[in-house]
């Protein structure tokens, strides 16, 4: 399961899936992943190895990724839910389908990189984190975030779910019951 042996082969394949814009995200998500695993003790490679595959199904059709997610029995809320959320759950899947990614940690990484989870892992905090505030990233308060995540990789994460909240519900969107769980366990440990 060592696709990192082979970087090149895997980045081209990575590469395939998505518009050119996505990959330099996916490039920087790896990179910062990398850097934050090493400063909080999180293995760098799975970190590195997340962050590349983290958005494998984003530039799918969501028709596609309907059908995956139907065909391994996703909750209803997530089909009825923002599709924005599906290319996470779909991607853990198809990694370990197709990419033969067997390393639990890793598809948890990437299934809840964008709605968060209660109880999150060291891996799945450094992914979520580095998703949000890597080089590429420009919106209001992502200068706050990246350096909350030089001090406190909880807090940054808090801060970066909170504003995701907010903007979910200052754009009267659904927000996904996983993220609400993610942050008020987050806060609730602070």
């Amino acid at each position: 399961m060592n696709l990192l042996a082979n970087r090149e082969a895997l980045l081209v394949r990575v590469q395939a899936q998505m518009h050119d814009k996505r990959y330099q995200h996916t490039l920087g998500v790896a990179e910062t992943a990398r850097r934050l695993a090493e400063r909080y003790g999180a293995d760098p490679d799975k970190a590195e190895l997340a962050g590349y595959l983290h958005d494998y199904c984003k530039c799918w059709p969501v028709e596609k990724m309907r059908d995956i997610l139907v065909r391994h029995d996703m909750p209803e809320e997530l089909l009825n839910g923002e599709k924005e959320l599906w290319h996470a759950f779909a991607g853990a899947i198809v990694i370990q389908t197709e990419l033969g990614v067997t390393d639990p940690e890793i598809l948890q990484a990437v299934r809840y990189h964008t709605t968060g989870r209660a109880g999150m892992s060291l891996l799945e905090k450094v992914v979520c984190v580095a998703d949000y505030i890597e080089p590429n990233r420009n919106f209001p308060g992502v200068e706050q975030i990246r350096s909350l995540a030089q001090q406190d990789l909880n807090a940054a994460l808090a801060e970066a779910l909170g504003g995701t909240i907010r903007f979910l519900i200052e754009q009267r969107k659904t927000v996904y019951p996983l993220t609400l769980t993610a942050y008020n366990d987050l806060v609730s440990r602070q």
